[in-house]
């Protein structure tokens, strides 16, 4: 029975080497793993603080990605649109420059066919009247031989008049 029961010197001696442990691990370790706690304590704090900031931010980053990739698409189209209304307007007037060219050319190639067909009638003319002269020359010449036929001849003119 005595191990189960222990004597007063066992429980005195015992309770006293507990105290002096836990005065001695209250003085001189007690506080530096409290403060150990408490500083990791803080530092979970902190750091769940900061990711609550960063997931804010991070949705703050992308909502504003999201409204600079609207601005970037309505950008985008806008370019396009401009682009394609200057690729109209260049080909539109390519277009009208190739138009008023073609009819210039045509004028100038219409005036060319003008000039040379008047040339040419001036030649053919030039040509007739020399040929009449030298006809009516030798005609004059035949004629003027007999007398009465010339005066047929310039009634003949005369009435045809």
């Amino acid at each position: 029975m005595e191990l189960v029961t222990p004597g007063f010197g066992l429980v005195f001696w015992m309770v006293l080497s507990f105290g002096i442990v836990l005065f001695i691990l209250k003085k001189y370790a007690w506080k530096p793993i409290l403060k150990s706690i408490e500083d990791r304590n803080n530092f979970i704090k902190k750091s769940l603080d900061s990711a609550e900031e960063a997931k804010k931010e991070m949705e703050n980053l992308q909502a504003d990605n999201k409204s600079i990739l609207r601005e970037a698409k309505i950008e985008r189209d806008k370019l396009l649109k401009e682009g394609r209304d200057m690729k109209e307007s260049i080909i539109n007037s390519a277009k009208q420059e190739a138009q008023s060219a073609k009819e210039k050319i045509v004028n100038e190639a219409n005036e060319s066919i003008e000039n040379m067909k008047k040339a040419a009638i001036t030649e053919i003319n030039n040509q007739i009247a020399t040929v009449s002269v030298e006809i009516a020359e030798k005609l004059l010449k035949e004629e003027l031989k007999d007398e009465t036929k010339n005066k047929e001849h310039v009634l003949k003119l005369i009435e045809n008049r």
